[in-house]
């Protein structure tokens, strides 16, 4: 049994007489093992994000079904986290009381909240800005309190949405290979959500090219877990390789659209 099962799922937008006018996603299925990165890619309006939230539980599917370890899923639960797009820290929290924001929801108590949020802050590299406030961080600093608050509620499933796309080149790259070393130590399961052909490859053990609606090919891309060297695994041969199948795939997806 795989660890995330998306099965069939169908998103469509009714009006208020019952009249569909409009489907999001039309029957996308695929499975992800445990500790695996999937990254989904595809053109903007292909249902990547929406099916990101579904799986998270923030919307509801019209049909299909959404199982982490065997279990349905029904709303949100503390066996998914999710990265967002920006941050969205509380700007009257530090950076230490952001992160175990959701330990606090889950019901921890101190002095368990206080360790479990540390231990998070030090493994996104966040200990010397525990004190500080949101506006007082650097977008790459946000994004890592972003990941450590996802994963301080020890989520079985990691959900991640274009959590690097509005920062600058150097420190996305850098941010890559924190992701990996994260990845690493916590053997989390991780979904993440790129526009970025580069991001896909260099994370992802296989990714799965979006069309509009549906899920088209899955690219396996296996570079092997050990890319502490990237500057290496992006000059190499099969990193090229996989990256112009991702780009064949992800054009004739395109033209298939259109």
């Amino acid at each position: 049994m795989a660890h995330l099962e998306v099965q069939n799922i169908v998103k469509s937008f009714r009006s208020r007489s019952g009249i569909e006018f409009a489907r999001a996603l039309d029957g996308v299925s695929f499975d992800v093992e445990k500790g695996e990165i999937i990254a989904l890619i595809g053109p903007s309006g292909c249902g990547k994000t929406t099916l990101l939230r579904i799986i998270m539980g923030l919307e509801t599917a019209t049909s299909g079904q959404v199982r982490v370890a065997g279990r349905p899923i029904s709303g949100c639960g503390y066996d998914r986290g999710m990265v967002f797009q920006h941050a969205e820290l509380l700007p009257w929290r530090s950076t230490l009381s952001n992160i175990g924001y959701g330990l606090e929801m889950k019901g921890v108590k101190e002095p368990e909240l206080s360790r479990a949020a540390g231990h998070y802050l030090e493994l996104v590299g966040l200990n010397h800005a525990r004190t500080l406030r949101p506006h007082q961080l650097s977008g790459g600093m946000k994004q890592r309190a972003g990941i450590a608050r996802a994963l301080a509620i020890d989520p079985e499933v990691l959900l991640m949405d274009e959590p690097f796309g509005a920062l600058d080149s150097q420190t996305r790259e850098t941010l890559h290979g924190e992701l990996l070393s994260i990845h690493a130590k916590t053997g989390k399961t991780i979904i993440i959500v790129t526009h970025d052909l580069d991001e896909a490859v260099m994370l992802a053990d296989r990714v799965v090219v979006m069309r509009k609606g549906s899920a088209g090919q899955i690219v396996p891309v296996e570079l092997g877990r050990d890319r502490a060297d990237m500057r290496a695994i992006r000059t190499s041969e099969e990193y090229s390789r996989k990256r112009t199948m991702i780009w064949e795939a992800l054009h004739d997806s395109e033209r298939q659209a259109a």
